[in-house]
Formats: structure tokens, C-alpha cells, sequence
């Protein structure tokens, strides 16, 4: 289910998933410090990695970003409909995708069989327009590429497409499979893979204006693998994408946060939703949000997140349901309101629980954390002409 989308305002009560689009530009303009000479190919697949793809877009293209790319081609065609008019690329395709829309959209198409390429070159003879094609080749992941022996069949059929015209040879790409293990030495030999597949290319006089090798993580760490561009995706939105190096100078651009519904008191001995799994050992207050796992919030998350409300984390007692949970504020004076805002996960400036935390308590990865929010949580903005979200005068 896709998020709504909305602009931001403070009167807002529902539960949101704000974005700093401040924030997206900065890592943007990280990147393109990495990156050296290369350009920055900004990947938006998954509606912006849960981000809002038009508008994570015009973020990163005003920061610098030279092209985009996305996963599908509704994806790609989703832009464009929105006004997005910048080099764009869509690579993953379902047998029997009809790529004319895209031709006349003048979205970027990667192949990765023979296949795919007999269907491009049908769809270009149906729209009188020549397809911009980029060959995704595999160096190892063993997943989307074309193989040795496939990319083989399809040098001949490019290059007699190129001489008629059909198409216009824009890229050679390949993906990382340990990307996120700099010194691993699968790298060096996807881009030993890579090196091949170029060479073969140019021997049978195909000739591709670009190649593009790095996600996120060698993006920031293999400068020697940037080609002649990058395609950063999890680092865009300020997650680290090497846990063990830290932030790495990245913004995380999304906070999840949402409005106390109720706080209540309890007494000691009372006992939390289901199965009573936590019970209060003192007479104390709690209060009641409402987002649960429906909404993206983990039910194994149960007991293990704290939530900041007001300056102070608060923790989780009891399961998460589908649409509520409950925080203990503690005994005493209640410094707590309905209607106050509850910030489940954020950038950490403020002391709050990240979206890197709760990947490392799931057992997961921060692009499952980012994807999640959904359902009744609005998407919002901030930011996008304001300061740099780390303080530094642009």
C-alpha cells in the first residue's frame, strides 16, 4: 500500500513519515564528492527507498545528481508523469513487459537477455523512436545480467540495431554481490568480470558511452571502482550503508513519529495487551500510540524500542498490535499529553532511536526498517531550499 503524501504542517495530528529533503541533498552532494569525475546516477527504486521518488528526485537533482534510476518500468513512467524530465533508467522487467511506453516517455531501458532485447527493438519499430539501451551484465551476483554466453548473442543484434539506428548504446552495467565488505576480494573480481565484458564489447565494435559498477557502499569506499558513475540508493536517504563504519558523514532523511493517542494510569500488578507479557511493578502512567504493525511498526519489536516523547525515550511495554502499542512514562508527575509527538525513529540529533537501531534489533538491514512505514502514515516534507541539515553554510 502506498503511503499518502502530503505537505507538512504543525496542525497535522495523523502519524507521518517526515522527510528532510535537506537532508537528501546533502548526501547527495557527499556523493558526488566520492564519486571524483564520475556522475551520480540516484537510484529511486521502491518509491524512493519509502521516501517519496518525485520528490527525493528533485532533491537530488538540484544537489548535482546527473541521472536516475528505478527498478521497474511503472516506476520510471510514474516519474515522468509527475513532470520528471531527467535522464532516467528502469532495469528490472517482467517476460512480456511492453517497452513502447517507455520509448515515447524517453525512459532509458537496461536488458539483461536477448530476450529483452528482441522485445525492445520490437517496441522501437512500433514507435518509430530508437531505444537508449544500456546491457546489464552479471560479474557474480548471479541474479539480474546477462551471462557470458548470453551477452555474447546479443553483441551481433547491437550492433546491427546501432547501425540501423534502432538504438543509441548508452551504458554497460553490473552490481556489486559484497559491496558492503570494501576489502572483499569478490569486488575485485566482479570488476576483473567487468573489465571483460568491456573488452569483449569493443572487439566486436560495440561501443557504450558509459559504464556504472558501485551501489552505496563502494560509492563511498572504492573510488577505483567509480567508472564513469555511481549509483548510490541507501546512502541517498542517509543510511549507512557499512554499518560498522558508522554514519559515514550521511543525514538519515526520515523521521516516523505520531501523536500520543491516550495516557492513562495504571496500578502495580496491572498487566500490558496481549498475553500479558509485561506487567507494572510500580503504580505508573503509560501512554497509548497509535501505529502498530500494520502500519510497519515490527510486532518482534515488542519490549525493545524507545520511544522520545518531549526530550525523553520512552520504552515499549507489552506486544505491538496491529494499530496500537503503549509506552511506560514512569511514575510520578506526568510531563505527557495526548496530542504530544511520539518520534519512533529519526536522524538520532535529537537522542531518538535510528533506523540503523532498529535494523540491528531485527536482525536486518536499514532498507527493510525505511521501506516499511505505510499504510495509515502520511508521507510529509520539510526542507528542500532551507540550510544544510548538519549546520554547514552552502
Amino acid at each position: 500500500m502506498t503511503m499518502q503524501t502530503t505537505q507538512l504542517t504543525t496542525s497535522d495530528p495523523a502519524a507521518q513519515a517526515v522527510v528532510d529533503l535537506d537532508a537528501i541533498a546533502h548526501n547527495v552532494r557527499l556523493l558526488r564528492e566520492h564519486a571524483g569525475s564520475a556522475q551520480v546516477m540516484v537510484v529511486l527504486k521502491a518509491d524512493g527507498y519509502g521516501h517519496g521518488a518525485t520528490q527525493v528526485a528533485r532533491a537530488a537533482l538540484a544537489a548535482g545528481a546527473a541521472e536516475l534510476g528505478v527498478a521497474t518500468l511503472d516506476e520510471a513512467l510514474a516519474l515522468r508523469r509527475d513532470g520528471v524530465t531527467a535522464p532516467l533508467m528502469a532495469w528490472l522487467h517482467a517476460p512480456g513487459a511492453d517497452f513502447a511506453a517507455a520509448l515515447t516517455a524517453d525512459v532509458q531501458v537496461a536488458v539483461s537477455s536477448a530476450r529483452q532485447l528482441g522485445d525492445l527493438l520490437d517496441a522501437a519499430a512500433r514507435t518509430g523512436r530508437a531505444a537508449t539501451v544500456t546491457v546489464k551484465v552479471d560479474t557474480g551476483l548471479s541474479r539480474n545480467g546477462a551471462s557470458s554466453a548470453e551477452f555474447t548473442a546479443m553483441l551481433p543484434v547491437l550492433a546491427k540495431a546501432r547501425a540501423d539506428d534502432a538504438i543509441r548504446l548508452r551504458g554497460i552495467m553490473s552490481h556489486l554481490a559484497c559491496g558492503d565488505d570494501p576489502d572483499s576480494p569478490v569486488n575485485d573480481l566482479q570488476a576483473q568480470r567487468f573489465s571483460e565484458f568491456r573488452a569483449q564489447a569493443h572487439d566486436a565494435g560495440v561501443a557504450f558511452e558509459i559504464a556504472h559498477l558501485s551501489n552505496s557502499p563502494a560509492a563511498m569506499t572504492r573510488p577505483d571502482l567509480a567508472y564513469d558513475m555511481v549509483r548510490p540508493g541507501i546512502a541517498v536517504y542517509g543510511q549507512t550503508p557499512i554499518a560498522s563504519r558508522g554514519d559515514m558523514g550521511l543525514v538519515p532523511a526520515m523521521t516516523l513519529k505520531c501523536p500520543v493517542a491516550l495516557v492513562r494510569s495504571i496500578k502495580a500488578g496491572d498487566a500490558v495487551s496481549y498475553g500479558h507479557t509485561w506487567t507494572a511493578d510500580r503504580d505508573t502512567t503509560v501512554a497509548l500510540l497509535p501505529l502498530g504493525y500494520a502500519d510497519g511498526v515490527f510486532r518482534s519489536l515488542s519490549g525493545r524500542i524507545d520511544v522520545m516523547i518531549n526530550g525523553r525515550r520512552r520504552r515499549n511495554v507489552g506486544r505491538i498490535c496491529m494499530d496500537q502499542f503503549v509506552v511506560d512514562l514512569g511514575p510520578g508527575p506526568v510531563d505527557v499529553a495526548e496530542g504530544d509527538d511520539a518520534i519512533l525513529f529519526g536522524s538520532g540529533a535529537q537522542g531518538e532511536q535510528t533506523a540503523q537501531d532498529w535494523a540491528e534489533l531485527l536482525g536486518t538491514i536499514n532498507y527493510e526498517v525505511v521501506t516499511s512505514p505505510r499504510g495509515r502514515i502520511s508521507r510529509v516534507y520539510r526542507g528542500g531550499a532551507a540550510t544544510d541539515p548538519t549546520g554547514k553554510s552552502r
